[in-house]
This record gives structure tokens, C-alpha cells and sequence, in this order.
């Protein structure tokens, strides 16, 4: 069986759920069915984060998912997964393809998946989606960014993967994808501009992971590369004419990764520098931008029953490895979460922030406008704050 290093994730902090069969295993009409509905709710004590008036609270934080899988003969397998949510600005609960691929695997060291395949980056990129495999409602944000949670997700193309011992050192697992990711300007998400024409040029990386000799201990290095490209559109205000700007972004992410399982405590840590370069058509209006972020994080979490799992993380960013001083030079986010297993089908999650800086609001497009609080610059928000978090899911 392939090593993952969210095996230990998934075993640790998920309560084991049966899959529905329709139809029996060995027959060719069976297939495995899983499904998973959460709702959440958001409420800060400054500064709008994620969604729209979070100050006042809100529950656009919603998601509900089924996949289904099937085990061919030849090696094949099938899978896809539709998924409807609402995440503040982003989705309006229509059903979409979140996942599908057709898997090819005969060998243990070499694999080939093809058609919307999860992109691994980092311990947890690929659970993103799996609420019941991870303790924190929200993912450490310096290295799980929410703000381009749809685009990093998945990517539409191919995968080559394998496993394979290495005698006495343990055993290392490799995935290799290229491909593109969806053009679609909602998942920008908020901006001060209207963003139009997005098309991507590629998406491309890699993760290799070594499972230590050291029972529990996964150390893992991931890349990605992508490029796109639109045009944000800027309304007319009383001073200036609508105007816009052609916008060509090329990224590159390199991270580093540490995950250590023993009986009942989980302990990660992630850390990785990411370039983003910009060029704009015009300049005045959307400046052109060329900058190495700095980001990583260190997390921990503990089983105390069967029933309660506590966890802790503290993550840091700074967008602009020249920049540090200023609110909007960095976010300091240290992210308390309590998780409560009422049965093997359902949870319920509470989870509080206490954060330093602006950073956060910083997208990758280079803007530092903050368009969640009516485009008052990332320097003119809060310093310091807070956000609650409540979710519970059901799943099987």
C-alpha cells in the first residue's frame, strides 16, 4: 500500500466511518460511495476575514460533498466527487465536479492517474476537503491560504506516482502532476476589481516523501510552479474612469515538511518560501510586482479520549521577505481548536484565533487593498484581533 503522510492525520484524528457498497464487492455494479455535509460560522472581533461582515458573524461557510469510487479489473480505478458550497463570496451551492480521475496501478513504483486529480503540496493540501481527517476547522493559513483554496485544490491533467523501499532506510513515495487548474474569476475570490478572461497557461510539481526508518516520522519536500493570466477591471469612481489592466502571474512554492505520529499525539511543522511575479499592462492602476514570501507553521495535537481531541498551531507569514515591520508585513496566527467525536458519523468543532497583523488579507495578486472591509488598506486595519470559529459535519 502506498505510504501517505496524511495516513497517520487521517488515523489519529478521524473517527473510522463505513462506506456505503451499492451492490456487493466483487460484482462489477458495486461501488463505494462516501458523502460529507459541514456548516460553519464565523464571528471576528475585528477586521472582516474569509467572509463578508464576519464582524457581526455569519455562516457562509458551507459545503456539502459525495463521491464515489470503483475498483475495475485491468488495475483501473474510478473515482469523482460532486461538491456544492458556499465559502463567503465563492460558490452559490451549484453542484460541480470537484474531482474525478482514472487510475492505472500495477506497480507498486509506478502509478498514473488522469483527469481532475488533488494536488499534493504539503502534508494536508489534498484533505483540504476532508473535514473528518484533520483537527483545525481551518488549516494553518500561512501555507493552506484560503483566499486560492479553489485554484490549488486540483488540477486538470496527469499524475505519475510510485512507492518503494529503500532497505533500511525506510521507504519513499513520489507524485509527479502537470496539467491546468479551472478559469474561474470567483475563485480569486474578494477583490477591488473585477477580474475577467482568466486563463491559465500551466500548473506543474512534484512531492517526494521519505518514511523514516523511525516509525511515525514522514519528511516530505513539495514544488509547484503555475502561471495565469486576466484582466482587472477597475469601476469608475468620482475621480477616475473605469479602467483595466492586463495581469500575467507566474508563482513558484517550495516547501518543506515534518510529521511525527506516537499513540495518541500528532506533531507537524511546515515551512517554505513562495515567489510571485506580476506583470501588468498598466501599471498605474495595478502595479507591476516581483516578491519572495516567507511562511510556515507548527502544530500539534493530542487524543485525550475517543470522544475529544484538542489541538494547537502557531502560524506565521510574512509576504515580502524585505518587508517585516509593518502590520501589513506580517500575520502572526495562533489558532486554539477543540474536536468532539459525538458518534462515528458526525462531529462538532470550536476553534479560536488570536492574530497579529494584516498579512493575511495580502492576495497573491499583489493588491493591498482589502476589499472584505471596504478596500481600506491592509495598514489602516486592526492590529491585533480575533476570530471564532464553530463547524460540525456529518460524514460516512
Amino acid at each position: 500500500m502506498v505510504a501517505s503522510a496524511i495516513v497517520a492525520t487521517v488515523a489519529l484524528s478521524a473517527s473510522t466511518a463505513l462506506a456505503a457498497d451499492l451492490g456487493a464487492r466483487d460484482d462489477l455494479a458495486s461501488v463505494e460511495v462516501h458523502g460529507f455535509a459541514t456548516q460553519g460560522f464565523i464571528l471576528t472581533l475585528a477586521n472582516n476575514y474569509l467572509v463578508e461582515n464576519s464582524t457581526h458573524g455569519s455562516a457562509a461557510l458551507s459545503e456539502v460533498g459525495i463521491n464515489f469510487t470503483k475498483e475495475l479489473p485491468g488495475d483501473l480505478r474510478l473515482g469523482f466527487q460532486l461538491l456544492a458550497q458556499v465559502f463567503g463570496p465563492v460558490g452559490e451551492y451549484s453542484a460541480q465536479f470537484d474531482w474525478f480521475y482514472v487510475d492505472y496501478h500495477h506497480f507498486d513504483w509506478l502509478g498514473l492517474r488522469a483527469g481532475r486529480v488533488r494536488i499534493p503540496f504539503g502534508l494536508y493540501n489534498d484533505i483540504r476537503d476532508i473535514d473528518a481527517a484533520r483537527v483545525p476547522i481551518l488549516l494553518p493559513p500561512s501555507v493552506y491560504p484560503f483566499n486560492v483554496s479553489t485554484l490549488g485544490f486540483a488540477q486538470t491533467g496527469g499524475e505519475l506516482y510510485g512507492y518503494g523501499r529503500v532497505g533500511d532506510a525506510g521507504a519513499l513515495e513520489y507524485r509527479a502532476y502537470g496539467g491546468t487548474f479551472p478559469a474561474d474569476p470567483a475563485a480569486l475570490g474578494p477583490r477591488p476589481f473585477t477580474p475577467t478572461d482568466l486563463n491559465t497557461t500551466y500548473i506543474a510539481g512534484g512531492r517526494l516523501l521519505w518514511e523514516t526508518p523511525l516509525e511515525g516520522l514522514h519528511v516530505a519536500a513539495s514544488f509547484q510552479a503555475f502561471q495565469l493570466h486576466y484582466t482587472a477591471n477597475f469601476a469608475e469612481t468620482p475621480t477616475t474612469p473605469a479602467v483595466g489592466a492586463r495581469i500575467d502571474l507566474f508563482t513558484a512554492f517550495a516547501l518543506g515538511s515534518l510529521e511525527y505520529s506516537y499513540g495518541n499525539w500528532l506533531l507537524a511543522a511546515e515551512y517554505g518560501r513562495w515567489l510571485g511575479q506580476v506583470d501588468s499592462s498598466n501599471t498605474g492602476v495595478f502595479p507591476s510586482s516581483s516578491r519572495v514570501s516567507e511562511r510556515g507553521y507548527v502544530m500539534a495535537a493530542y487524543r485525550v479520549a475517543s470522544w475529544l481531541q484538542p489541538g494547537l498551531y502557531y502560524s506565521l507569514l510574512f509576504p515580502d521577505v524585505h518587508h517585516r515591520d509593518e502590520r501589513q508585513d506580517v500575520q502572526h496566527d495562533v489558532a486554539a481548536t477543540l474536536r468532539f467525536d459525538i458518534n462515528p458519523y458526525w462531529l462538532f468543532k470550536v476553534e479560536g484565533h488570536l492574530l497579529m497583523g494584516t498579512a493575511a488579507f495580502n492576495p497573491i495578486g499583489g493588491v493591498t487593498l482589502s476589499a472584505l472591509n471596504g478596500g481600506i488598506p491592509l495598514s489602516g486595519l486592526t492590529t491585533d484581533w480575533g476570530a471564532f470559529l464553530l463547524s460540525t459535519t456529518g460524514y460516512f
